[in-house]
């Protein structure tokens, strides 16, 4: 619809927070969570952090040591007599250590009431959240693998593996304080929102790779993963609505600024390499020296809207006549440090220990360990952009006939991006690419709405809609920026960054939405419903594995070819009273889609460079991120009372392509995840305010897989995690 922003492929939720509660109302509730896999494990690894780290904030443990962030830090080299120091700032712990795990518990709370003031109200609403979970994946296991370059050789090649065990902490703290006064024509609103996130993985893994693989040096390592991500959100909403001319006119305002922020302080790389005659050590073409990263990013987003309502009679109907318009501006500052350790002078003789490497002994002068920066002046890896986007709609609702409604509408977005960074080719050599402020974005586009209701009887609808809305590269894609993750070792690489097969003009996809949907409403909540849509993509954005990069894993956004989606849907809820089980109901949603993209001429060079004997490459696949189909299922039984109801639920979507291929890189996929989940509710308590729940996720045990596919080729993995199955109780109790 046109009041809402155009900015969405599959569709766009409205949330509201609640006012305040009609009646006085105190809320508590208590949870944990057991996975028989996960927690009480003394194989659990972790690493020592902060004081403040059970609050989803670090107390400086993970600062960047003062000075690091200068063009030139101190090295044995340029300031010796200040070397030593500066290296002994640094964290000297880089190395995973075992634990006993906790279970995932959580606690809640919520105050809520109104004041009567004459005929108006006051009301207000405070709550708070803090959850604290863990998962220990005990058989993670990363792949990167090749196509064979003769073409009577289909079977896949291995270029690097890692295997071992990956472990994360998240702490999750939450508040909301709100106020609302409210007359009988009037309400004003102010909500203040604050979310903390805290989250520490430690992860231990053997690495082997392969020489035989083109780019490929040959080696074996071991490798401790240390890393902390803290996140915050805050938010505030101001708003007002009023009713005017005895409910003729409604205005809604709002203005809502958030800022956000996230560091991900000190993430420390330690892979020994081993070489020789059972020796270890670190070398720089194998598992890499020891290295350090901190990443930044705060982004302010400020919204002002306005929405004007006009009801109206229209052929001696009631129609709604709206318009209005908003304001977003958003603004980010990303930036990315690195460091790596280095060696003035021969290697100390290792043990295999991360947590060695920094010990006084080997640290410069005592030593020949010294940090030296990975960071180019200026830095390719920091950036500012900024959005402004200037949006007006009108619509109009009203009855055409008694039995048919209509919502038409248009909406106009004037969208300017500006983004201020450089490549890696100017921070070398001067001779890249360097944008100061400079628009990347810059469209004015009408976004057409109409939707069609005809009430074929009471209780059956037939409902018609067409949209035309836009997906618009996010401030990372839109970037130069090349972000590592240090457990895979794969790099993200902004849609700026040019390549001989990219240019570098990343852009937004535009689509057109068409929806036709039969439905049948019966008693209560049950329902049938048959749908039938298509979605036409202009220049889609997709993640495709950069075939130029051959010695290291990249990945990047770009637009491919244009492209489309279509399908159909099926949904239905019923009640089981039929068959006697009154109290029993069955629901299922199902989805089947078919998706097309039409090459590139570039794509399709690249895979045909790499076609196999007896192999057909047409100039179409599927689209990346779009499941052939979806099927939501449940069956849950609620007593005539109302105090109990539990449920099962299963979930399944099929195999989906997640990054698209080409020349020496095959295509990778998402194997289905079979998801069956319990739960059951139970009230009671002399005033039916207290209430127990029980949760049991992944019954079946099944694991998350995504996998390299090639013609006549066993698949092999890119990605294996496994979550097990949980236990899950809470306790609520409300005054």
């Amino acid at each position: 619809v046109a009041e809402l922003p155009a900015d969405f492929t599959g569709g766009v939720v409205n949330i509201e927070t609640k006012d305040f509660p009609e009646e006085r109302q105190l809320g508590v509730s208590l949870g944990i969570t057991y996975n028989p896999n996960m927690h009480f494990n003394s194989d659990y690894l972790t690493y020592e952090g902060g004081s403040t780290d059970w609050l989803g904030i670090d107390d400086g443990t993970r600062a960047l040591p003062t000075g690091a962030d200068q063009d030139m830090i101190p090295t044995p080299i340029n300031n010796a007599s200040q070397a030593g120091s500066f290296i002994r700032s640094f964290n000297n712990t880089l190395g995973a250590e075992k634990a006993t795990s906790a279970p995932d518990y959580s606690m809640g709370i919520s105050y809520g009431d109104q004041v009567s003031i004459g005929s108006n109200k006051f009301g207000y609403i405070l709550s708070g959240t803090y959850k604290s979970s863990r998962k220990f994946y005990d058989d993670v296991f990363y792949g990167e693998y090749q196509r064979a370059v003769p073409s009577d050789a289909t079977q896949l090649v291995s270029a690097t593996t890692q295997e071992g065990q990956l472990a994360e902490e998240n702490i999750l703290v939450g508040g909301l304080a709100g106020i609302a006064f409210k007359t009988r024509s009037t309400k004003h609103r102010l909500t203040l929102l604050h979310l903390q996130n805290g989250d520490q993985k430690a992860g231990q893994f053997n690495i082997e790779n392969n020489s035989d693989a083109i780019g490929q040096s040959g080696y074996v390592a071991n490798s401790d993963n240390l890393e902390y991500s803290q996140r915050s959100i805050t938010n505030l909403l101001l708003s007002g609505e009023y009713s005017i001319g005895e409910g003729k006119w409604n205005v809604d305002w709002r203005i809502s600024p958030t800022i956000a922020k996230m560091t991900d302080p000190d993430i420390r790389k330690t892979a020994y390499s081993e070489f020789g005659s059972n020796q270890i050590g670190f070398v720089a073409g194998a598992g890499g020296n020891p290295s350090r990263i901190w990443r930044y990013l705060d982004e302010i987003n400020l919204v002002g809207k306005i929405d004007i309502e006009r009801n109206y009679k229209l052929w001696d109907n009631d129609a709604k006549f709206k318009f209005g318009g908003s304001h977003v501006y958003k603004e980010r500052d990303y930036k990315i440090l690195s460091y790596d350790l280095q060696f003035f002078g021969s290697q100390p003789e290792w043990t295999g220990d991360a947590n060695e490497v920094l010990t006084d002994a080997n640290i410069y002068p005592n030593g020949p360990i010294y940090f030296a920066s990975a960071n180019n002046s200026p830095n390719p890896n920091e950036y500012n952009s900024n959005i402004n986007n200037t949006a007006f709609y009108i619509a109009n609702e009203f009855n055409a006939t008694d039995d048919l409604k209509a919502v038409i509408g248009l909406r106009a977005e004037n969208f300017v991006q500006r983004h201020t960074g450089r490549d890696v080719n100017f921070a070398d050599k001067g001779d890249g690419n360097n944008l100061d402020n400079d628009k990347v974005l810059d469209a004015l586009d009408l976004f057409p709405s109409a939707n069609l209701t005809y009430a074929l009887t009471d209780k059956q609808n037939l409902r018609a809609s067409y949209s035309k809305t836009i997906a618009r590269p996010s401030f990372k894609e839109l970037s130069f920026a090349q972000i590592i993750d240090p457990i895979t070792n794969r790099i993200f690489n902004g849609g700026l960054f040019p390549y001989e097969d990219w240019d570098g003009n990343l852009s937004e996809t535009r689509i057109n939405n068409f929806d036709v949907r039969w439905e049948m409403y019966l008693q209560g909540s049950e329902l049938f419903s048959v749908s039938g849509f298509l979605k036409m993509f202009d220049d889609p954005i997709e993640l495709v594995r950069i075939p130029a990069a051959q010695t290291s894993n990249e990945f990047q956004p770009r637009n491919v070819g244009d492209g489309q989606v279509y399908g159909v849907e099926f949904e239905m809820n019923k009640n089981l009273g039929f068959a006697g089980m009154k109290n029993w109901s069955f629901s299922v949603n199902t989805t089947v889609a078919f998706s097309q993209i039409e090459m590139t001429d570039t794509e399709l060079d690249s895979r045909q460079s790499f076609q196999k004997d007896g192999e057909t490459i047409s100039n179409t696949r599927a689209m990346a991120g779009q499941a052939p189909f979806l099927v939501n299922t449940g069956l849950t039984y609620t007593t005539e009372n109302k105090m109990f109801d539990a449920g099962l639920y299963y979930n399944v979507k099929g195999k989906t392509l997640t990054v698209v291929g080409g020349g020496l890189f095959p295509d990778v996929y998402s194997d289905p995840f079979h998801g069956l989940n319990f739960s059951a509710n139970y009230t009671f308590g002399p005033k039916d305010n207290i209430s127990l729940s029980v949760n049991v996720e992944n019954i079946l045990g099944d694991q998350n897989i995504s996998y390299f596919e090639a013609f006549q080729a066993e698949r092999q993995i890119f990605s294996r995690l496994s979550p097990y199955r949980s236990i899950g109780v809470s306790l609520g109790y409300k005054l």
